[in-house]
């Protein structure tokens, strides 16, 4: 397959492979998704909604009458669209599948959860705006709400306080739920709502555990309560954690109200409780939902298989726009999950700040590395410094010591010594392999990982850094050429103005997406290393506290999850100001404006120095104050996701379940066409180069001035020849839309994906799109 791709636009492509996980046959009941589509207009009941006795008939008609108690419904969906969950067994589930009006039943799958500086340094055009010009924050509408889908809220936290926020817009409908740990007035004019759901987690086999969660919606992990602060925390003026990222912690719009909706334990989230957090959410009456949760991209399932994607589907039905995360399965390319065309799926990058901690070797030669450790180590006191591999247990493989495996070195060999390990086999995480260095009561540790070493790793009051290969190898030589190497590792110093930055983060999911890649994926860039937001105040792990200290209310935490509700706050500004904007147009705002170069003023990179393509990091870092005035944007409407439902092979009859209209596929209805979605971007999974020059078409509304003249400027890779028609887009009072096609011929062009882009200028406006 010759497949040649290209960036136009800010236009950006992904490509997705459909691997699908194969039931184990049995006939003991576990908990299924039964998906119906559409909420249908007959017997709607109160409100508005499906009866739960409509979905009970259903059940009835399939459970035999001797196991009547699993008549019955773990979630009942009936506001954005119609289903329920409940306990079937395999054969009673594929009975189901072949109802009228039933559009997919899947098992309920279990979904795992994938910032003071950063808002400052997305608003400053990556650190080098001037002083003076409008920041994110001093717009205050307050009538937009965010749904944070996660592990729920720390109400306490003062990211959450409300002074200074007015009544809460008439239009919400939904609930504060009380719980033992957890009162109404908990909720106030900032946190609006908060729900708690039993969550259902299934894991292996045939074993199923359903977890009350504890009966509240209080967050006990933490991650929910980062996210939430991130999206739309208030100001909060001398936040640190312990002394590191000292500055004033906002989310990214702090007048933005939020509803907490939580999901999700330690152990993961239920893909069917994820659908009627979903479902509430709309009929609540939010405006984005904000999902930091994604399936493995091991195990993607096919859209109408995907909680994430039929809510979000729904969703965008009804106005709401969702943002979710790429996921952290990188830097390994066909890993982007969230891929629905209607998903805004989002990757992960630096921010121009790092945390280091000094090495110094007997020798005098120093190193910096990378991690967060608040050790009492010194200058004056040196350490004898070994290394894994050189002092494994008995009968234990030098290949495990060397990565510090659970029981792989010999803890008389280590103790009070400093360890070097090294991660040749990523299995072992930096955690479990710190654990095993300090359980043997090692002084500190010293890892050797250039992949990851873009992350720093919090160990603590432990003393640990991390270096890459380069630095590593050096630290080798020193300990093979002495009887008696020592070293040092410094407490953690904070690193400002960081160079180059933003770069795409070493654990970020890649595309193309392997549903389809017609469609690129992720879509932008936003901040997730090093987030300084709000936390639980936990101390249950020792060592995580400073001695004399108390559990901090701030922490940096890092992933594609701290990258989404960035989005989610740069959307929620967007929609303060244009309220009457759609999702996809908020979307296209956010994607043509997109920034493609770091603050060194040069192309965007990856944590290995190579150039960073669509696929790593879609169409760029996010720009929210560029985004207020894009001057056009892309409407993909909900005819463009039908079509594409058809285009990817879905049946007429599914998609008139789904969207409850008479709509009729394309006659001829081709994966080749998905290309044509009036998607912010532009990808095309396969290019022949013999085949004729292969013509993309889009439609672009004006939202800038009423007389505007747009011209075409294209940047393709050689020998791929690319024509836009027309090169010039005339708007004047009566002219709002207008649509072009983009023409691509490859005979000339290299093998594998080539990357472009095509801008149209006014003079004012830079609208880019990514193509591939």
């Amino acid at each position: 397959m010759e497949g040649l791709q290209q960036q136009f636009l800010h236009f950006l492509f992904a490509a997705s492979l459909l691997i699908s996980s194969t039931a184990i046959s049995d006939q003991i009941p576990k908990p299924y998704v039964v998906y119906m589509g559409n909420s249908s207009p007959n017997n709607i009941g109160v409100e508005g909604q499906i009866p739960e006795s409509t979905h009970l008939q259903l059940l009835s008609s399939i459970v035999p009458r001797e196991e009547s108690e699993r008549i019955a419904l773990i979630h009942h969906f009936s506001h954005a669209f119609s289903g329920f969950s409940a306990m079937l067994t395999e054969s009673e589930a594929s009975a189901l599948s072949g109802h009228d009006g039933v559009v997919s039943v899947f098992p309920d799958p279990v979904l795992q959860l994938h910032t003071t500086r950063s808002w400052d340094f997305l608003e400053s055009d990556l650190g080098m705006k001037p002083r003076g010009t409008p920041t994110l924050h001093q717009h205050l509408s307050s009538d937009i709400i965010v749904a944070v889908i996660d592990t729920g809220i720390w109400p306490e936290s003062p990211s959450f306080r409300d002074e200074g926020i007015g009544e809460i817009p008439s239009r919400w409908k939904g609930v504060c739920m009380e719980g033992h740990d957890f009162k109404k007035s908990n909720c106030n004019r900032k946190l609006i709502g908060a729900r708690f759901y039993n969550i259902e987690v299934t894991s292996g086999g045939n074993q199923t555990h359903i977890e009350a969660t504890k009966g509240s919606p209080r967050d006990s992990v933490g991650h929910g309560t980062h996210t939430a602060s991130i999206a739309a925390g208030v100001h909060v003026n001398n936040a640190s954690y312990y002394g590191l990222a000292q500055g004033t912690a906002r989310g990214g719009s702090p007048s933005t109200r939020i509803a907490a909706y939580k999901t999700c334990s330690e152990e993961g989230c239920s893909g069917a409780t994820i659908l009627k957090a979903i479902d509430d959410a709309v009929k609540d009456g939010v405006d984005i939902i904000s999902i930091s949760i994604g399936l493995s991209s091991l195990f993607q399932s096919d859209f109408s298989t995907d909680p994430i994607a039929i809510g979000a589907f729904h969703a965008e039905e009804k106005g709401v726009l969702v943002v979710c995360s790429a996921g952290n399965d990188g830097p390994d390319p066909y890993t982007v999950v969230n891929t629905a065309p209607w998903i805004f799926t989002v990757a992960a990058s630096n921010i121009d700040r790092n945390f280091q901690s000094t090495i110094i070797l007997g020798n005098g030669k120093s190193f910096q590395g990378s991690g967060i450790n608040f050790s009492n180590l010194t200058h004056s006191k040196m350490y004898h410094l070994v290394f894994g591999g050189k002092v494994a247990a008995k009968f234990a493989p030098e290949s495990e010591a060397r990565n510090c495996y659970p029981g792989s070195l010999d803890y008389n060999k280590i103790a009070g010594n400093i360890v070097v390990c090294v991660n040749d086999d990523p299995t072992v995480s930096r955690r479990i392999k710190k654990l095993v260095v300090q359980d043997a009561r090692a002084i500190g540790m010293i890892l050797i990982d250039e992949e990851n070493k873009d992350v720093p790793f919090d160990a603590g009051v432990f003393p640990f850094t991390e270096v890459g290969n380069l630095e590593g190898h050096q630290i080798l030589q020193y300990i093979n050429s002495t009887k008696y190497p020592t070293a040092t590792i410094l407490p953690t110093t904070e690193m400002t103005r960081y160079k180059p930055s933003p770069i795409v983060a070493s654990f970020s999911s890649r595309g193309p997406s392997s549903l389809t890649e017609n469609i690129l994926k992720p879509d932008v860039l936003a901040p997730g290393i090093g987030i300084l937001a709000a936390v639980i105040p936990d101390s249950k792990e020792p060592g995580s506290v400073p001695i004399g200290k108390k559990p901090s209310l701030f922490a940096p935490k890092s992933g594609t999850s701290m990258a989404c509700p960035h989005v989610t706050g740069a959307a929620a500004f967007i929609k303060s100001v244009h309220e009457k904007w759609s999702p996809s147009m908020i979307k296209s705002a956010l994607m043509t404006t997109a920034t493609n170069y770091n603050n060194l003023r040069k192309p965007l990179t990856n944590s290995s120095n190579y150039l960073a393509d669509p696929h790593e990091m879609g169409v760029g870092e996010i720009n929210p104050l560029r985004a207020l005035n894009p001057g056009l944007v892309f409407e993909t409407d909900m005819e463009d996701y039908l079509r594409f439902l058809c285009y990817y092979g879905y049946s007429q009859k599914n998609i008139r379940s789904m969207s409850k209209t008479n709509f009729n596929c394309p006659k001829n209805s081709s994966e080749d066409l998905i290309s044509n979605t009036n998607y912010p971007s532009i990808s095309i999974s396969t290019l022949k180069r013999q085949q004729k020059a292969k013509v993309i078409t889009r439609t672009v509304t004006n939202v800038g001035s009423l007389n505007a003249t747009y011209t075409a400027k294209v940047r393709a890779p050689e020998g791929l020849v690319v024509k836009v028609i027309p090169n010039k887009l005339v708007f004047s009072e009566g002219v709002q839309r207008m649509t072009y096609e983009v023409s691509f011929y490859g005979k000339e062009a290299r093998g594998g994906y080539n990357f472009g882009s095509l801008t149209w200028l006014d003079g004012h406006h830079y609208v880019h799109t990514i193509t591939i």
